[in-house]
């Protein structure tokens, strides 16, 4: 089992599409809920972050789902840098995607220690 928090939603529809996703992955190992706080980029908006627990795969797969069949763009995290080097920040990179298409990415980073939410670092429009 993993989790997430680096995954968002278009704002204005994060409680639709959470409980969207918990009702479709009923039988799949995926429990998702909205934690409060959005993110607002230059490029693309503010989203509505939220986090899941279960399987990565279905998770990716469900979120896509979701954007295209509510029209949103969302913010599909959880890829870790390659590199192995200890920083006093954590980082996370994340796709933006508006359906199958992918129409941007993001680094977002928190630091170690205390209870913080993340923030956007860079991002790239495709």
């Amino acid at each position: 089992m993993r989790d997430s928090e680096t995954f968002g939603v278009e704002k204005g529809h994060g409680q639709e599409v959470v409980d969207w996703l918990n009702e479709q992955a009923k039988n799949k190992k995926l429990e998702a809920r909205l934690y409060g706080y959005t993110i607002k980029t230059e490029n693309f908006g503010e989203f509505e972050m939220f986090s899941w627990r279960g399987e990565v795969q279905i998770a990716r797969k469900l979120i896509i789902k979701a954007s295209k069949r509510f029209k949103i763009k969302i913010i599909e995290g959880g890829y870790k840098p390659s590199e192995r080097v200890f920083r006093m920040k954590r980082f996370d990179y994340a796709k933006v995607r508006k359906g199958d298409r992918t129409i941007g990415q993001l680094e977002l980073e928190i630091p170690r220690f205390g209870n913080h939410q993340w923030t956007i670092k860079n991002e790239e429009r495709h």
